[in-house]
């Protein structure tokens, strides 16, 4: 209505033309106005330091996330010029653990204030070190659940019904009969015993319900009547008792030094000859010279794995030669949708951790 006025005064006073020319002139002092916001909220953005787009780095399907907050240099390049570039540093948005926060590169960056990881596991930081530099560590825990908790389940399923065994039969060139020898195992009505019953935890104790799975759960502490009803999962106070109960027995877990190996020779002995052992945790979690030798044995019947130490395995490792294997190579949180939600929450806590509020442009 302002605006239909305004028109219409300028018309009355100076005629048309002239009302035309002054509508202009007030157009492109707007768009200045505009350009001049614009450049200030750019040149204020703080800079953060990424590993680097593609490779081992961000998809560049994200990369308008990070943009949008931030002034963003990869690694390689902040080497070439450290001097100039590090005290510009305030952020370090890491991804798949790159840039390594390692005291060498710490060093160069004498304003960083947050270490933002992508993901929930935060053992390949030196946490009391980065804290001593006054330099606050996030992560992203919430975001990763579903999508964690799928690839568990497709794991389990997988290796039950020898999913990739069958395909690899199915495009065989030299196929020329559907054989009926490819037997699987039941996961309708099995047992699945969790080993960490936190978020991801309790988000695969829903899918196992979805397929009438019998539920068991070992966790540090136990759960509420309330958790344990939501999903009809069952608690053991001892490992030992659920593990010999299940025939899947799905690890998710954080790494610490008391997680470090919690399975080997002893707990794998005492599985069923039927298991099937699941990590979506972390490799070290997972003796895998044990594990080599209780599939090899027989004392398990499988193991899927999202994870193994280290990544990937070398290529000689035993592991990849066992017919009784499926490894997919840290895949869990491997979706457009997740890999976009992960990557705005680390924004979210690195301007947080800056005590620079959100802006869209």
């Amino acid at each position: 209505m302002q605006r239909v006025c305004y028109t219409q005064c300028v018309r009355r006073l100076c005629g048309p033309a002239q009302s035309s020319r002054l509508l202009k002139v007030r157009n492109i002092h707007r768009s200045l106005r505009q350009l001049r916001h614009n450049t200030v909220m750019e040149d204020n953005k703080p800079w953060a330091l990424i590993s680097e787009v593609g490779g081992q780095g961000y998809i560049e399907e994200v990369m308008d996330i990070l943009k949008q907050h931030f002034h963003i240099i990869c690694h390689k390049d902040f080497l070439q010029n450290s001097a100039v570039q590090g005290p510009k540093i305030q952020a370090m948005l890491m991804w798949n653990t790159f840039p390594a926060a390692e005291p060498s590169l710490l060093r160069l960056l004498p304003s960083l204030k947050v270490v933002s990881n992508g993901g929930v596991g935060i053992d390949h930081l030196d946490l009391p070190y980065i804290s001593s530099l006054g330099v606050k560590v996030t992560n992203t825990p919430d975001v990763v659940s579903d999508a964690t908790a799928d690839i568990a389940m497709g794991l389990l399923l997988a290796s039950a019904r020898r999913i990739v065994e069958g395909h690899q039969l199915a495009v065989d060139p030299n196929m020329t009969y559907l054989s009926q020898s490819l037997m699987g195992v039941e996961v309708t009505g099995s047992t699945m015993g969790i080993i960490g019953m936190g978020r991801i935890g309790c988000k695969i104790a829903q899918r196992g319900k979805g397929f009438d799975m019998r539920i068991l759960y070992h966790n540090r502490t136990r759960r509420s009547v309330e958790d344990e009803r939501a999903v009809g999962a069952s608690y053991r106070e001892k490992v030992d008792d659920l593990l010999k109960e299940s025939d899947f027995v799905m690890l998710a877990v954080n790494l610490t030094p008391e997680t470090t190996a919690l399975i080997s020779h002893r707990e794998l002995s005492l599985m069923k000859p039927t298991a099937t052992l699941v990590n979506i945790s972390r490799g070290p979690v997972v003796d895998q010279d044990a594990l080599v030798k209780a599939l090899r044995s027989g004392t398990i019947r499988a193991a899927a794995l999202d994870v193994t130490h280290p990544e990937p395995l070398p290529r000689d490792h035993p592991l990849l030669s066992l017919s009784n294997v499926l490894i997919t190579p840290h895949v869990g949180t491997n979706t457009y949708t997740t890999t976009r939600k992960m990557v705005q929450k680390m924004v979210d806590n690195a301007l947080a951790a800056l005590n620079v509020p959100v802006k869209f442009l």
